[in-house]
């Protein structure tokens, strides 16, 4: 099942479509500056992707996920599966913005007896769904917790994350294949297509494409959108949340930039896992800032950091 995200949607008012866009823009813009301190402390780290799914993560936490900031476990919660377990920094520097945990606590990422280890771990971090690691296991953990809050009459709905790189594993399309088959509309799959992984382009290791092809042809309903442009990615979101949560499951295709936001790792070689030199966080914070206010749509008031 294929639908455009032009698909017609009941009218939100133009004011409140552009305050919760820019709401989003500025919960992204936080995130990004608090990957960057969790970065610097360890010198190193998955910033790269953290930064370019940003947008996708706030989109997310600041308009579309039903939780409690106090209570990571009510039981009527909407569910984030993180797959890729790796993206964690990100995740922390989302579950800090959305006071799920200390903005403080993102201080010890990384280190020994932390809550926030470098890979997302379910029983260290509030608000981590899963644990990851080896990729592939999110979208099957995602398909059994749709199912299993059907048939507790729930109606909190799951997202998982996983990456294009995510796609090369075997158990994603079992998953896909047993979604379409119990009909789980309450279930959304988030690809992000950043077009690298660990062993370099995606397309090179192994080609991915036609994506949108491949998830309609098992049955899924598809969209796919521009990852870093949070107007686009509401209108999404929209669309699904209207749906029938007894149809057709759905997968939002993001296309994403590794770095985005900061030029300096936008360009950066071997970028998957990144090793930063002391004296270029000052440069990546400044070239932040400068983007953010550079962005006409956005306001910086209250923000910089």
């Amino acid at each position: 099942m294929t639908t455009d995200v032009t698909t017609p949607h009941e009218a939100i008012d133009v004011a409140e479509q552009a305050a919760r866009t820019d709401e989003v823009r500025r919960f992204a813009y936080r995130m990004r500056h608090d990957v960057l301190n969790m970065g610097e402390e360890q010198g190193q780290g998955y910033v790269g992707q953290a930064l370019g799914a940003a947008d996708m993560f706030a989109a997310i936490y600041a308009n579309r996920l039903r939780y409690r900031a106090d209570d990571p476990h009510w039981d009527e919660r909407d569910r984030f599966l993180l797959s890729t377990g790796h993206y964690a920094i990100g995740l922390y520097a989302a579950l800090a913005e959305a006071g799920i945990v200390p903005v403080a606590e993102l201080q010890t990422y990384g280190s020994d007896d932390s809550r926030l280890p470098m890979s997302g771990m379910a029983s260290y971090t509030p608000g981590m769904e899963i644990s990851g690691g080896s990729l592939g296991h999110g979208l099957p953990v995602a398909v059994g917790l749709a199912l299993g809050l059907r048939y507790r009459a729930s109606t909190a709905r799951v997202y998982n994350f996983l990456s294009d790189g995510e796609l090369n594993e075997g158990s994603t399309w079992e998953a896909a294949m047993g979604a379409v088959h119990h009909q789980l509309g309450n279930l959304t799959a988030l690809v992000d297509i950043n077009a690298l992984q660990a062993d370099g382009p995606t397309a090179g290791v192994l080609s991915i494409e036609p994506i949108h092809d491949k998830w309609a042809a098992f049955g899924w309903s598809v969209r796919r959108v521009d990852g870093n442009d949070p107007e686009a990615l509401l209108r999404a979101f929209d669309i699904i949340a209207d749906s029938d949560p007894a149809g057709a499951p759905h997968v939002l295709v993001c296309d994403t930039k590794v770095g985005r936001g900061v030029p300096l790792l936008e360009t950066r070689e071997k970028s998957h896992f990144m090793r930063i030199d002391e004296h270029e966080w000052a440069i990546c914070r400044a070239q932040l800032i400068e983007g953010f206010h550079s962005d006409a749509a956005a306001t910086t008031k209250g923000d910089e950091r």
